[in-house]
């Protein structure tokens, strides 16, 4: 990966319920890990630091299924809310110096180092202010958007979360073709997970 100026944060969105999946999906066992450990460690391989992730407060059997990882614990308090508050808990808790962040839900196992070291690549090469991978026509995640969207995000797009912020700047999102599916493809039923654990 090209050097990027500044620092870059990652946040992984984990403090959701599972409730379609009817179990902690991201306690899911997934290759020699779990779900969460999978994902974390595609980030981590990556070089993306810091890497925070964002839990609920019943969050203990996360923490010790990732014990030892290279990972920032960020609580968002309020169990149910939307993903965004997610968002603005991992914004608050970064570090200041941050210029380039990456938002993804925490449950997409597909994503892999090379993507995401691509994806930011691109975003540099672009001098893009927001990039988001697309896949076959469909938008998908991580979501790259540099620090100066960090103050909006905190006061605005309530009930529409980051899709507000794609729909407040069109002009500035850079949709950088994907060179695989797993941008788009996520783990919220039993058969999502039996139809992707193979692969």
């Amino acid at each position: 990966m090209q050097q990027l100026e500044g620092v870059i944060c990652a946040i992984l969105l984990a403090a959701g319920q599972s409730r379609r999946m009817g179990t902690p999906k991201l306690l899911l066992p997934w290759k020699n890990t779990v779900v969460l450990g999978h994902v974390v460690d595609a980030f981590l391989e990556a070089d993306v630091d810091p890497l925070l992730v964002v839990v609920s407060p019943e969050s203990e059997p996360l923490r010790r299924a990732l014990a030892g990882k290279r990972v920032q614990w960020v609580e968002n308090p309020r169990l149910g809310s939307e993903m965004l508050e997610s968002v603005r808990c991992g914004l608050r808790a970064a570090p200041a110096a941050v210029r380039t962040f990456l938002v993804s839900p925490a449950d997409m196992p597909g994503l892999h180092p090379g993507l995401i070291r691509q994806l930011l690549d691109a975003h540099q090469a672009r001098r893009a202010r927001i990039t988001v991978p697309v896949w076959q026509g469909k938008r998908g995640h991580p979501l790259v958007f540099e620090s100066g969207f960090r103050a909006e995000l905190l006061m605005r797009h309530d009930g529409v979360g980051l899709r507000g912020l794609l729909q407040a700047h069109p002009a500035e999102v850079y949709e950088w073709p994907a060179p695989d599916s797993s941008p788009c493809w996520d783990l919220d039923t039993p058969d999502d997970y039996h139809r992707w654990a193979g692969q």
